[in-house]
């Protein structure tokens, strides 16, 4: 039996995640700070209460997967601070890497050795267009999610002598409240209304239009499928092709 972790699953992406794996054939376990998201999760679905960047918790959650991990889609993630650098609280940079890159790392550190011994296996990281552009106003978001394609390159060479292969997804705006409050945080700090920044990000796609979490899913179940057996070490956008990430231009 096929068997994937997907990190943050109770909302979002994770949820997605979660939903199209099972259509997949897969038991899916997912982990979440949001008990009561998960409460809403299929009760078919293991489900952990864990900070992705804990390693005390993710330790835990490791030791209740019994036998071989399929995929892990390490997703957790939060949008951090909405401001200048100069304006920045190092405590909301900290919290925001924490979650972001830690959270991917510790994800890769305890999915390595169930994967290595099992000779196969796919780690699917959430990066995000803010992984490939500089985006104003969000540097600690920003910059987590850039470490993010690094470390997946890194683990990418260091695990695929051993059958396993890793790759990031960039998402790029994905329609969802985790987004309505991010329009909200910008266009605060850029004197605009919601909706310009919603059209700015939107205009600045070729196909003018936010992605869905679905699509994003149906991605990370494709580069845990056999059809992606030589695909690893790849920075994959879904984003509907982002030709500028700044709404205010």
């Amino acid at each position: 039996m096929k068997r994937v972790l997907v990190t943050a699953g109770g909302s979002g992406i994770g949820l997605a995640m979660g939903h199209a794996f099972d259509a997949a054939g897969y038991d899916v376990i997912v982990t979440d700070v949001d008990s009561d998201a998960l409460d809403q999760a299929p009760a078919s679905w293991a489900k952990h209460v864990a900070d992705a960047s804990s390693e005390a918790q993710m330790a835990v959650v490791f030791a209740k997967i019994d036998g071989d991990l399929s995929a892990v889609c390490a997703n957790a993630g939060i949008a951090g601070p909405t401001a200048a650098i100069e304006d920045i609280k190092l405590a909301d940079w900290q919290r925001c890497v924490s979650v972001n890159l830690e959270g991917a790392f510790l994800a890769l550190k305890y999915a390595a050795p169930r994967m290595k011994a099992a000779g196969a296996g796919s780690v699917i990281l959430t990066s995000s267009t803010a992984g490939i552009y500089g985006y104003p106003n969000r540097a600690p978001y920003a910059s987590a999610k850039w470490a993010i394609i690094g470390l997946m390159k890194t683990f990418a060479m260091e695990a695929g002598p051993f059958g396993v292969r890793a790759n990031a997804i960039c998402p790029g705006a994905v329609e969802g409240p985790r987004m309505e409050g991010v329009l909200e945080r910008e266009a605060a700090a850029k004197s605009m209304t919601r909706d310009q920044v919603y059209d700015g990000y939107a205009k600045g796609t070729s196909m003018r239009s936010f992605v869905k979490a679905a699509d994003i899913a149906d991605m990370a179940v494709f580069l845990a499928s056999d059809a992606a057996r030589m695909v690893s070490g790849q920075v994959i956008s879904v984003d509907g092709h982002t030709e500028n990430p700044d709404p205010k231009i």
